[in-house]
């Protein structure tokens, strides 16, 4: 009997469109723009990595039509589907969503000996503003760097959680840990819509954090994909925190502020140097100013010296001359004696001066020429 009830209870989970397995597992309910594009994650368990995996759609499992195939074919239309057997994920990718997409879709595995294991979702597509989006669902960051992830909704309704596929969550006004890394939500109001804002920032990141998150608020999600790699000598940790273009900028002025902060830590050592530079060089000035009053104070006035002239370079003498007769022996040694008194130039410049007619003045008469 129990073999025919187990099979009686899988065709009334069938039947209802509910997945008794538990080895699948993936968002419930995503809402996109029209236009845009959603990438579904589906997480199946280790014993499916070898098996063929497919998106099916429609309401109930039994009546639901295949799309794609990780077989083939892999892709149809503007919908796309992917395997990563590490780690256990296979991918559904739908570009160019509208509004007639909208309906209800099943990640399944392929199973040859028993029944398709696998899990339902819905998507919704929708011409306004989504009830949940984010602007970046593949991110990438370096092992001990960190990432912020912006989910923005429409309404506060119920409290937002940030959860790992097939892991654990963490809450608003909480922190906590997902795989080591620590995880920090705030929710804030939207300064640019009237929706609001959940931030999630994980820092710390570590390798085994690679792989597929989503934010959820209410009944609805939206997946992020993380991808850590390890730091090249080129690359630098840092921190990712995406632009809400033209829907949200809540974090305007708080990135604002940090990159003041950052420029005025750059530019305090600088301006430090030349404010005492300045300082030194003005108090050096005024120093050599006091030295060179100080000198010219202490030295004498200037005594003008006046430049040698050829035609005042005279030497001029007084000459005695003591007659005698013409038959006197003239020499001195026997006779009289001859004087003569130099008078140096400024001496003599400053006697013609003093002398009425300014000029020549001769002592004695002249002497005769025998």
């Amino acid at each position: 009997m129990a073999p025919h009830l187990l099979l009686v209870l899988r065709i009334l989970f069938f039947l209802t469109g509910v997945s008794y397995a538990q080895s699948v597992s993936t968002v419930s309910h995503v809402s996109v723009k029209q236009g845009g594009s959603i990438t579904i994650p589906c997480l199946y368990d280790q014993r499916y990595r070898n098996n063929v995996k497919y998106w099916c759609r429609g309401y109930n499992w039994l009546s639901c039509s295949t799309v794609v195939r990780t077989d083939h074919p892999k892709t149809s239309g503007k919908t796309s589907i992917s395997d990563d057997i590490n780690q256990r994920v296979f991918t559904v990718t739908m570009t160019s969503l509208s509004p007639s997409d909208s309906d209800y879709y099943w990640c399944i595995v392929e199973r040859k000996s028993k029944g398709d294991d696998g899990v339902r979702l819905q998507i919704s597509v929708t011409p306004g503003t989504p009830e949940l989006y984010v602007d970046q669902q593949q991110m990438t960051e370096v092992v001990g760097g960190s990432v912020t992830v912006l989910c923005c909704y429409s309404s506060q309704g119920n409290r937002g959680r940030w959860c790992k596929i097939g892991g654990s969550c963490v809450a608003v006004g909480h922190s906590g840990a997902l795989d080591g890394t620590f995880v920090k939500l705030v929710q804030e109001e939207s300064r640019t819509t009237n929706g609001y804002v959940l931030m999630v920032t994980m820092s710390g990141l570590m390798m085994e954090n690679t792989g597929w998150y989503w934010c959820e608020k209410g009944d609805i999600q939206m997946p992020v994909h993380i991808t850590v790699n390890q730091p090249t000598t080129t690359q630098s940790t840092t921190t990712i925190t995406p632009s809400v273009t033209n829907r949200d900028n809540v974090v305007t002025n708080e990135n604002t502020d940090e990159k003041h902060q950052s420029l005025l830590e750059v530019l305090f050592i600088p301006l430090s140097l030349l404010v005492v530079l300045i300082a030194v060089t003005l108090v050096t000035l005024k120093l050599l100013r006091k030295h060179k009053d100080k000198k010219a104070k202490d030295q004498p006035p200037n005594t003008t010296v006046q430049p040698a002239d050829p035609e005042n370079d005279i030497t001029y003498s007084t000459v005695s001359h003591t007659r005698g007769t013409a038959k006197q022996d003239l020499n001195p040694e026997r006779h009289g004696d001859l004087y003569s008194t130099v008078i140096p130039m400024q001496h003599r410049t400053a006697q013609r001066a003093a002398e009425p007619d300014g000029g020549l003045q001769h002592s004695g008469p002249t002497p005769e020429i025998q």
